[in-house]
């Protein structure tokens, strides 16, 4: 046991849209594959997602969430767009809110680096802003399964934002979700528009900066005016080389392109719509996997010297525990940080208390993060308590619909 962080801002109420938090802790999206199989949220989620609320006054942020089939697919990924989703994933959020807690839905649509084979199977085409792979073997995997990827139409991007986006928004607040969290970070297809290195097109969503960042700030204006900008966010990932991205090795640097986009965001709380908070990946992370501390390239205080609203930074908070200098410099360094915490979330239940505390940190297995069952799922126990199970009898426990 060490001194824990209960005398940092870390541990100040902090107000998040037109809610207050009691501590500035979130669960950062942590993709788990514990859905049922028609993507409805299942009875594992439940017990999952209401552990981790188990300190009221917490946010959590829900796994990346498709919006529609063809924002897929993988399997086992929950969905928000049709009304069994939003009956299961209502189960989830009232047993959040009885322990005090608040959640967002985070929207996800994965463009070129959706599964192939499992959108053929839907009658689905793998879609993207320009016709590119992300990878020689994605490109092989695609005309294997007879679907390769496609640039979306005109048409079909106006759909994707005024029909799937618009949907999946009153769905998740029929839900009973507090707020929504756009994914727009680590090469999914929001991310893919943004950046040159994926988006090559010729027309309204392409070319400049403005034409690139055209269908985020168009989803952001629908949304703030569908559900309310104060309950709305963005996750944005601008240092990450996850799924073939560049970042300042694109032919438009990050900063500009991602200052850009921040600047807009904030023009429009300027006139009002002031979104929940600004989701920031910080450099130090690329997808799930950790960077070298030699090879962290970049900064984003940049954005937040644009940006004046609340900020949740995530990307591996924990490399220094217990002494967590990294941590106590960027939430005690202005009166507005948040910070997201997603593997060791899964490992510890408990963990914001453990953080007050300053106890100790059970390790989080990376194998277990994908798996199919309830094994390195829901067999983590608070701290100083025992759980007795079987490992295969908790290999054997599959997901079923909460619906």
């Amino acid at each position: 046991m060490t001194a824990g962080l209960e005398q940092t801002n870390l541990f100040k109420p902090i107000t998040v849209g037109k809610h207050t938090l009691d501590q500035r802790i979130a669960f950062a999206p942590t993709t788990r594959f514990r859905a049922a199989d028609d993507h409805t949220p299942s009875d594992l989620m439940l017990q999952y997602y209401s552990d981790r609320a188990q300190t009221p006054g917490t946010l959590l942020i829900s796994e990346a969430t498709f919006i529609s089939p063809r924002s897929g697919l993988y399997p086992n990924i929950p969905g928000i767009w049709n009304e069994k989703h939003v009956q299961g994933w209502k189960k989830i959020t009232d047993a959040v809110h009885a322990k005090g807690s608040l959640i967002a839905s985070q929207f996800w649509f994965l463009g070129r680096v959706g599964s192939p084979e499992l959108l053929k199977k839907h009658g689905l085409d793998l879609i993207s802003p320009s016709p590119f792979y992300e990878s020689e073997q994605s490109k092989k995997t695609a005309e294997a399964a007879g679907n390769p990827v496609r640039a979306l139409t005109e048409e079909e991007i106006k759909s994707i934002i005024y029909e799937d986006y618009k949907n999946a928004a009153i769905n998740a607040i029929n839900a009973g979700f507090d707020y929504v969290e756009i994914h727009s970070a680590h090469g999914y297809m929001l991310d893919q528009f943004l950046q040159p290195a994926t988006n090559q097109r010729t027309d309204s969503y392409g070319g400049s900066i403005e034409k690139r960042a055209r269908i985020v700030l168009e989803i952001i204006d629908l949304l703030s005016d569908t559900i309310g900008a104060e309950k709305l966010a963005i996750r944005l990932s601008p240092w990450a080389k996850f799924q073939g991205m560049k970042a300042e090795k694109d032919s438009v640097h990050p900063v500009t392109t991602f200052s850009y986009v921040v600047n807009e965001l904030q023009k429009r709380a300027n006139n009002g719509k002031q979104l929940a908070y600004l989701s920031l990946v910080e450099p130090r992370v690329q997808g799930n996997l950790d960077v070298n501390t030699s090879d962290v390239v970049g900064s984003n205080e940049f954005v937040k010297s644009l940006w004046k609203g609340a900020i949740l930074q995530s990307g591996n908070y924990t490399y220094d525990s217990p002494e967590f200098k990294l941590l106590k410099a960027d939430v005690d360094g202005d009166d507005r940080t948040m910070i997201g915490f997603s593997r060791y979330f899964t490992s510890n239940p408990d963990l914001v208390e453990r953080l007050k505390k300053g106890l100790e940190l059970t390790p989080y297995v990376r194998s277990l993060f994908y798996a199919s069952h309830n094994y390195g799922y829901n067999t983590f126990p608070n701290y100083g308590k025992e759980l007795h199970y079987d490992p295969k009898a908790e290999e054997k426990k599959r997901p079923v619909s909460l619906v």
